[in-house]
């Protein structure tokens, strides 16, 4: 017993002294004078977005968390015994951090409240409350200001940018995507004793600045008080999650988070079909009545366009992905003189890029196609089976590229692969399966990773035993448009109502918006679908997405239509982060491992299969064999080996982070957290 009240007394100087951050522990204690804080987050979820929008950033980061529903009449009592207990001798908190959907959720008072706040401060717990108005009882003075944030600049302060905002570079923008719609509201007030503000904005139509986010320390607590509403799709969310997520977990946690982009440009070497203004469709196309192509100009870029993409590169300092045909080159240079300037800049410049495998001459893998009807369907053997391209002739494909690439010097990573149009992987609704054949001609061929379509398949998955998908972006810059003016007009096509001369399909698909107007030819682009493309590519920047975008090689040529997208992205990064939270430009391969990690790390999260705590400045981590352990802790932190210690991790976004494991011979992972 005297141990137990030693221990309490050690846990409420440390509450008072407000030294609740991870890493600080009472000056010559040892660790078994400290409690157990097991790695875990308590999410108490009323089904609001604020709530679900925090959830989903500690599903991305990989936080394991335990739920209770407040809408759900069978769910758990929150006691002390709920959320705490004594393993070995040693008290355990069995959650490192509470996030709630206000400051009172169980009521004022109640059991389960009281019993929460106990918690709390016995234990130095942290607590975010998702979403609350402005008022005394979160430390705040009534509101200011409460209504719509649309637009409205909110800025981090010193405070915030002192501690786990300090990744932001200041100022951003709450979102206004329409005029007609409110899409975000909040409560803009003033500070009260034992509230530090780490967001604020100016009060709109008042004098000085109220806070938005901030922390507020009270009776031995400290709450994470946020006053606007928000789901997790708005930028000014994804903007603010990591540090929420950090402050949540005193930056200690298992899980990473980081900021991503790739960019696949498809079909190099090869030229891109052009899109018939007239006939609003694609000469070639099964679909396209009247031509089959011939006599059209296809869109293929010059020398001078792969100069200026190796300029763009080292101006930006950002590496494509050339997904290259090289086939499809050869084929154009014999019917063109047998010259080829752009191939020959290409490989004259090709260690500035990275190259990835998209197959020969970009034949369809899959099905074979028969085109006697629109749309086409999967032709079918005289047993009614369905016509596959064969194992050969799909490995011919894979090989033939690869040993020219080989032959040419090209820095070709053999793991790697695109097919043409993803073709081999089942599409809907003509292939709802693999073709049976492509499993084992991408083993024979070595591949490990083969590009998907994010928007039919988002979720990675195996093909055959050796190879896994990685489920790219499609960029909305589409690959048969080589001019701003070609562009907007199928983008009218597409996203006009009848009546205004579209073709209606807006208007007939349930995830689609038409226009109020179609846009203008000559202003359309730049104005219109630049800020909008760059506004969702930046979207999946900034929440955690290793995913890659694709666009094609016709986006680099004539009017060079895939820049203004990338430049805008870049640029609008750069003015939200800081320097310690540089773009991740990862290729292929590396996406891939990054994927196939966080399914194995939450298939053993969710098995029950990990156990990770801290106690003191030690935590200890153990999960099944050969699973790779993601884990955020602060700069200092170094991992304990057999003999001595290494540093952990990398540096990122202020904090350091890494996939590791154990070292030979421990059957777990110990960090040792800088005092």
């Amino acid at each position: 017993m005297a141990h137990r009240k030693r221990w309490r007394t050690t846990a409420a100087l440390m509450a008072a002294a407000g030294l609740m951050a991870l890493g600080a522990g009472t000056p010559g204690a040892s660790a078994a004078e400290e409690p157990r804080i097991d790695l875990r987050v308590l999410v108490v979820d009323n089904g609001d977005s604020p709530v679900e929008a925090i959830t989903a950033q500690l599903d991305s980061t990989g936080v394991p968390y335990t739920t209770i529903d407040l809408n759900d009449t069978t769910r758990p009592t929150v006691t002390a015994a709920f959320l705490s207990d004594t393993v070995d001798g040693t008290p355990r908190a069995k959650f490192q951090g509470v996030v709630l959907p206000n400051e009172a959720p169980f009521g004022t008072g109640s059991a389960e409240q009281t019993a929460l706040e106990a918690y709390e401060t016995t234990y130095g717990i942290p607590q975010v409350d998702a979403y609350t108005w402005a008022h005394p009882e979160v430390g705040l003075d009534y509101s200011a200001y409460a209504g719509t944030l649309d637009g409205r600049e909110a800025d981090v302060t010193a405070a915030g940018g002192a501690g786990y905002f300090g990744y932001l570079d200041g100022a951003f923008a709450f979102e206004d995507n329409s005029a007609s719609v409110q899409e975000s509201y909040g409560f803009v007030a003033t500070p009260r004793t034992g509230f530090t503000s780490y967001v604020d904005t100016a009060v709109p139509g008042g004098s000085g600045r109220g806070s938005l986010v901030g922390e507020y320390a009270h009776d031995g607590r400290r709450e994470l008080v946020v006053t606007f509403a928000y789901n997790q799709y708005q930028e000014q969310f994804r903007l603010l999650a990591r540090g929420i997520v950090e402050w949540l977990t005193q930056g200690v946690h298992l899980g990473q988070s980081r900021n991503y982009l790739a960019v696949h440009v498809d079909d190099v070497f090869a030229p891109d079909s052009r899109w018939d203004t007239e006939r609003n469709c694609t000469p070639g196309d099964f679909d396209c009545v009247g031509g089959d192509g011939e006599g059209t100009t296809p869109i293929r870029m010059t020398a001078a366009d792969a100069q200026y993409a190796a300029q763009w590169q080292q101006e930006h300092g950002f590496t494509f992905d050339m997904v290259f045909n090289a086939g499809s080159g050869e084929e154009w240079k014999e019917e063109n003189g047998g010259t080829d300037a752009l191939a020959d800049q290409l490989l004259a410049d090709k260690a500035q890029y990275r190259w990835v495998n998209h197959t020969y001459t970009h034949q369809y893998l899959g099905c074979v196609q028969d085109t006697t009807t629109v749309p086409w369907s999967c032709a079918k053997n005289a047993d009614g089976s369905t016509q596959y391209m064969s194992q050969a002739d799909i490995s011919s494909e894979i090989s033939n590229n690869y040993d020219w690439a080989l032959a040419h010097g090209l820095p070709v990573d053999r793991s790697e692969l695109v097919t043409g149009e993803h073709s081999g992987l089942r599409s809907l609704p003509q292939q709802p399966d693999d073709n049976p054949n492509l499993a084992g001609a991408l083993a024979a061929n070595g591949i490990e990773w083969t590009a998907s379509d994010n928007s039919r398949e988002p979720a990675q998955r195996s093909v055959g035993t050796s190879t896994l998908t990685v489920p790219r972006y499609p960029m909305n810059v589409y690959y048969n448009t080589g001019t701003d003016a070609e562009m907007v007009d199928e983008y009218n096509w597409i996203y006009t109502s009848a009546a205004d001369g579209g073709s209606g399909i807006c208007e007939n698909n349930p995830t689609s918006t038409c226009l109020d107007d179609p846009l203008d030819a000559a202003t359309g682009y730049d104005e219109y679908i630049v800020p909008q493309e760059a506004r969702t590519a930046l979207g999946h920047v900034i929440s955690n997405d290793p995913r890659p975008h694709y666009a094609h090689q016709s986006n680099l040529a004539e009017d060079r239509m895939l820049y203004p997208v990338l430049d805008t992205v870049l640029a609008d990064y750069q003015a939200l982060f800081a320097d310690n939270t540089p773009v991740q430009n990862l290729a292929q391969a590396a996406i891939g491992t990054e994927l196939q990690r966080r399914g194995a790390w939450k298939a053993a999260v969710d098995g029950g299969n990990v156990t990770a705590y801290r106690i003191g400045n030690i935590v200890t981590v153990t999960a099944p064999s050969g699973t790779r352990i993601p884990v955020t802790a602060p700069e200092g932190t170094t991992q304990q080996l057999l003999l001595g210690t290494a540093a952990f991790g990398t540096p990122y976004a202020g904090q350091r982070s890494a996939w590791t494991t154990p070292e030979l011979l421990q059957d777990a992972l110990t960090l040792n957290l800088p005092a």
